[in-house]
């Protein structure tokens, strides 16, 4: 397995797919998964001739389990050793969920000429948290009642998630898919307890408010009105409003897990941002493969 070492020791650990001097996306997964998330647009870019890195972050999936450095600090800067030891310049990056707080924390600091894009899908910022500065935010009550659950029965947390709000599959008619279920758990299973216990924080309560403010490069940022995980009001909204080069997308009835229930649909968009040119609707139809270079 590849990994590269960080300044503490840790061992990060990283897929890198593609020509080596084809321009870079680095996606950066959401909590409690890996980068086993983006299997689809791994497949899906780089079959377009981008290379294509994935990792698992610090106490997920094949990284180190470490006991400290759980926060996005400690994360943004793990990103960049990765990006040190490729040397990626003038890549995209795109960050799901916690990812997306990871995206942005990292692209605030980055830097010059590494970063050329930034995405932003269904992601946490510019804070979950409910608060006197954020009042549409989800209370603290809820973050508890994760973290007690977790630390009660992790297993069955982390078939709740999956079966439930994460895909949609608690709506009416939803189709359900056993296989998405069980990788969800698989991935999260895999990482630290510990890890996501206190990543519960990290994605919830710190405040990307300055990060977002900081960022100078084009940034997609994509949301459905249906995530039931991160709440689409006080979300993509905002950090459209607080970055200076944002693009909003919405989708009406999406769930938070739409880049793999809907991969035909959030491919589509993104290459489009990436190229700078509108999505093509051959791009979007149902069931769509990995498009050949």
């Amino acid at each position: 397995m590849t990994h590269v070492t960080t300044s503490d020791g840790t061992r990060i650990f990283y897929k890198d797919w593609g020509p080596k001097d084809a321009q870079p996306i680095v996606f950066h997964h959401g909590w409690p998964l890996s980068a086993d998330d983006w299997d689809n647009q791994m497949l899906f870019f780089g079959a377009l001739g981008y290379r294509v890195i994935a990792h698992d972050r610090r106490g997920h999936g094949r990284s180190s389990q470490t006991s400290d450095g759980n926060e996005m600090d400690t994360y943004a800067s793990d990103v960049a050793a990765l990006v040190a030891e490729l040397d990626l310049r003038n890549a995209i990056h795109i960050g799901h969920s916690t990812g997306g707080g990871e995206v942005a924390r990292y692209v605030a600091r980055a830097e010059p000429g590494r970063v050329a894009k930034a995405i932003l899908i269904d992601a946490v910022p510019p804070v979950m948290v409910k608060k006197d500065t954020n009042p549409g935010g989800t209370p603290i009550e809820v973050f508890d009642g994760f973290r007690a659950a977790l630390a009660a029965n992790r297993a069955q947390l982390y078939l709740d998630i999956p079966t439930g709000p994460f895909y949609g599959f608690n709506r009416p008619g939803a189709k359900v898919s056993e296989g998405l279920i069980r990788n969800w758990w698989r991935q999260g299973m895999m990482g630290s307890a510990k890890a996501g216990y206190e990543c519960i924080k990290a994605f919830s309560e710190t405040d990307f408010t300055e990060d977002l403010k900081a960022i100078a490069v084009p940034v997609l940022v994509i949301h459905s009105e249906d995530d039931q995980i991160v709440p689409y009001a006080d979300s993509a909204p905002l950090t459209v409003k607080l970055l200076r080069n944002g693009t909003l997308k919405t989708y009406k009835d999406l769930p938070h897990g739409l880049c793999q229930t809907h991969p035909e649909i959030v491919n589509a968009d993104i290459l489009a941002f990436i190229r700078g040119e509108e999505a093509k609707p051959e791009l979007q139809e149902a069931n769509a493969q990995p498009v050949a270079g």
